[in-house]
């Protein structure tokens, strides 16, 4: 936002700096409330949130699980069927089975309430931006928001149960049993799962620096054997140990890099255009 025009509103609004600071405290209590009241909702459905979501990629009657049998019956394979998960999860700390219920309930909670969330602060941040940006980032909600939930749902549905079943049939020998704590199920559970949500924001950033000028689909084009070995590192990092983890969650990170590719040179086509035009009318200007 620039700072001019920052001043300018701020004249014309009469609001000063601690008027806005006023405006973001009240943005961020609501979007905290909003957070507090699902986590508590999911606090209190302990047997659908915890039973059924938090505990689904453990049980090999989960719907992925399924897929995969079906698919393997169909093409014949039955490596693809999985019906035995060999590990058991346990608490071996006194307040562990609680703590973990306060920080599962909390994460679904924040999950349910990021399109809220994410509006309070794009009404904070819209009014500082010039019109033509705002009618640019027009739908932005909405596709922040739809991102995100097919990034956490492909955590959920297709990375996590993968990764456990890989995790929970990987033995160094046949005498050591896999016995997960709670803690450790949970968190891995949790980066999967937000961490492929956050991911999945790539078109959204490429699309704002893009339209800043900060990045071109020739630069994104330049950089893209570089883009891939960044992608694969940063797969390896959120994933556990397996290559197959690694190539699932790189795949659709790739796809969304070309996506950005090509978001970024229909704004470039976009903006020729209207200096074309702009050109043209000056033009036609200095003829009259």
């Amino acid at each position: 936002m620039a700072l001019d025009q920052y001043k300018e509103e701020e004249e014309e609004e009469g609001m000063s700096f601690l008027d806005h600071l006023e405006a973001l405290r009240w943005h961020l209590l609501r979007s905290i409330s909003a957070i507090l009241i699902l986590s508590i909702a999911a606090f209190l459905a302990k047997s659908i949130v915890f039973g059924v979501v938090i505990l689904g990629p453990s049980k090999v009657d989960f719907v992925t699980y399924r897929w995969l049998c079906s698919l393997g019956d169909y093409l014949g394979i039955s490596a693809l069927c999985i019906d035995e998960l060999p590990f058991t999860i346990q608490s071996r700390q006194m307040t562990g089975q609680f703590t973990m219920h306060m920080t599962s309930s909390f994460v679904v909670g924040f999950i349910a309430a990021f399109p809220f969330v994410f509006w309070e602060i794009w009404r904070f941040i819209s009014p500082g931006l010039y019109d033509q940006e705002r009618a640019a980032a027009r739908g932005a909600v909405f596709f922040v928001s739809l991102l995100f939930f097919m990034g956490a749902a492909f955590g959920y549905f297709i990375l996590s149960p993968l990764s456990i079943n890989f995790l929970s049939n990987y033995q160094l020998d046949p005498s050591i049993l896999n016995e997960f704590d709670i803690t450790s199920y949970i968190s891995t559970l949790t980066m999967l799962v937000l961490a492929s949500a956050i991911m999945f924001q790539l078109p959204v950033v490429v699309y704002f620096l893009a339209m800043s000028g900060l990045v071109s689909a020739a630069m994104l084009r330049s950089y893209r054997r570089h883009a891939i070995v960044v992608i694969l590192v940063i797969s390896a990092v959120i994933t556990p140990p397996d290559v197959i983890s690694q190539v699932l969650i790189a795949m659709p990170i790739l796809v969304l890099y070309e996506a950005g590719i090509q978001i970024a040179k229909r704004l470039e086509k976009k903006r020729e255009l209207k200096r074309a035009k702009e050109e043209a009318e000056d033009a036609m200007g200095d003829r009259d």
